[in-house]
């Protein structure tokens, strides 16, 4: 059965934090993830892996790194 909405999932490794850190850094990006969600196809599955610098990073350039990877990500490739 296939999704009707795009949905999300987080990897934030040990790398960026503490626990404390960790669960910050996961609350900013699923906030900042829930626009790009509604820009992406039905049935989209988006994984969003947390660097240890994101640990540090505010949350604009948090931001502008996720809707560059993601339009990078939407971009046709060049066939080989």
């Amino acid at each position: 059965m296939q999704a009707t909405t795009a949905r999300a999932g987080f990897v934030v490794s040990k790398a960026v934090g503490n626990a404390v850190i960790r669960n910050e850094v996961k609350r900013r990006l699923r906030h900042l993830v829930r626009p790009v969600l509604g820009e992406l196809p039905d049935g989209s599955m988006l994984v969003v892996r947390a660097l240890p610098a994101s640990a540090g990073a505010s949350s604009a350039t948090l931001g502008n790194d996720l809707v560059s990877a993601v339009a990078a990500a939407r971009k046709p490739r060049r066939p080989r």
